[in-house]
């Protein structure tokens, strides 16, 4: 009967020898032991934190992450669910009781940041505990949480001060390797590839990128004050300038508003970045000259960004460390149209601004028309590289105006402007991403899948090579598998 339900326990596999023994399902299990858990605890908790020696926000913060713990243990992948409807929830209240159409530093950026890490943590302790090693893919094997983690453990994972305000989420052992100090301890490689048992004695500093980081804040926030009033998006739709600009123009004033709106991101993400370098969290081996990398956690690669040649390019380098948690969370699990589920997923996760919807919604049809355009056109022009720094030219012009279109709702926020904007240009990025989908054929996902398996097999011999002139780690090796 337990072996029977076990199938059905979406919590932790922990308790499965006690399921076997006493012959009841692992889910009431896991119930009944939580419950008694819960009553000793609330002896402990009326008693060393009653309201006479504590305040009101203390037993609030304790209640409720213990109630996200049992949650977790109880019920597994459905603390995804309501981790994401509080999220939602949040979002709703800001932006119809609060301040809607306005950016500010409120409650729902740590409780994005917090989705992230209690959803990643609970698929990673599921791969861990409830899955066998032959159903993980590579990634899901290095990511997976072998036991369950301390109260402790778990809350200094979730509200650790480099990481509570902005982020970057990040996967459950490379934070725990960075705790209890592992992370600095790449073994050496000899000239034959194989590992000579001896570590470093020194701990990498990492100096030299927190000031490199600490300049492009800089850089970037002085950008930002100085040119983003020059060129609002808002502009994009006004009549007046709709009816007296020539569209080439307003193509390039588009380009120019976007570019204007990105350094904040940079200053952001960047600043956070090097928060937690200055901490020692993000040390992710050396590169060929033996110098310190420092990107573990980073949440963008900005020459990428303003020179990708592709749509997916440009996402894979634009919110990193987002991108993976989707990746992890829904797109490698997905079994049915995975590309759509992933933008859904990220547009609840951002928040309930209707242009967060259209934004996501055309980021699917821009997806499917990059992949078959490159698919199919991408080989002519492989033959020399004077081809390819044509093609390279061409495809980085049409990618900076192709994301420009998508994200104007994601700037506007609401459906009429979004809309209008779309109408203004008579919706011909859509209608030409309709009909490069339906004209241009695309291999099935499992095909490219196996094609790109087989790639990398043929590959591995140079890439061994490659490993062998320098001492490198893969502390977050799940970054080397991007989602197609």
């Amino acid at each position: 009967m337990a072996t029977e339900t076990t199938s059905s326990c979406t919590g932790s596999n922990l308790l499965q020898p006690i399921s076997e023994i006493i012959n009841l399902p692992l889910d009431q299990v896991n119930f009944v032991v939580c419950q008694l858990f819960a009553l000793l605890t609330a002896f402990w908790f009326r008693l060393y934190l009653h309201p006479s020696k504590t305040s009101p926000f203390i037993r609030h913060v304790v209640a409720t992450l213990l109630g996200f713990y049992l949650a977790l243990f109880c019920f597994g992948w459905l603390c995804f669910i309501v981790a994401l409807g509080y999220l939602s929830f949040c979002q709703i209240t800001r932006v119809y009781v609060f301040d809607y159409g306005m950016y500010s530093a409120d409650f729902t950026g740590p409780m994005m940041v917090i989705t992230q890490k209690i959803t990643s943590l609970a698929f990673e302790i599921h791969d861990g505990l409830a899955r066998k090693e032959e159903q993980l893919t590579p990634s899901q094997r290095c990511l997976a949480v072998r036991r369950m983690p301390s109260l402790l453990e778990y809350l200094s994972y979730n509200c650790n001060f480099m990481g509570i305000l902005a982020g970057p989420t990040c996967s459950y052992n490379d934070y725990m390797a960075f705790i209890e100090g592992t992370a600095y301890q790449p073994r050496h490689l000899e000239t034959n590839g194989k590992e000579n048992g001896k570590y470093k004695h020194t701990e990498p500093s990492p100096k030299n990128d927190i000031i490199s980081k600490l300049c492009t804040c800089a850089i970037s926030l002085a950008i930002f004050l100085s040119v983003s009033k020059l060129c609002p998006v808002e502009r994009s739709i006004d009549d007046k300038f709709i009816a007296s600009t020539p569209f080439i123009l307003q193509v390039l004033y588009l380009y120019l508003s976007m570019l204007a709106t990105r350094p904040k991101y940079y200053f952001i993400w960047t600043l956070s970045d090097a928060i937690n370098n200055a901490a020692g969290f993000g040390f992710n081996g050396y590169n060929k000259d033996g110098s310190p990398r420092w990107d573990l956690i980073s949440n963008l690669r900005i020459l990428d960004i303003e020179f990708a040649t592709s749509f997916k390019m440009f996402l894979d380098n634009w919110n990193i460390q987002t991108a993976l948690w989707l990746k992890r969370v829904c797109y490698e699990r997905c079994p049915i149209n995975p590309t759509a589920a992933t933008f859904l997923l990220s547009a609840m996760w951002h928040g309930v601004y209707p242009g967060y919807y259209l934004t996501f919604l055309t980021g699917i049809s821009m997806t499917m028309a990059a992949r078959a355009l490159r698919h199919n056109i991408r080989p002519y022009f492989l033959g020399s590289t004077t081809h390819r720094s044509i093609y390279d030219v061409i495809t980085w012009a049409g990618t900076q105006i192709a994301i420009c279109y998508t994200v104007v709702p994601f700037v506007l926020l609401a459906v009429g402007p979004s809309l209008k904007f779309y109408r203004s240009w008579y919706y011909c990025i859509h209608i030409a991403c309709l009909v490069l989908v339906i004209a241009l054929p695309v291999k099935p996902r499992h095909i490219r899948i196996k094609e790109e398996q087989q790639q990398q097999n043929s590959l591995q011999g140079g890439l061994t090579e490659d490993h062998n002139s320098h001492s490198i780690t893969d502390n977050n090796c799940n970054q080397k598998h991007k989602a197609t």
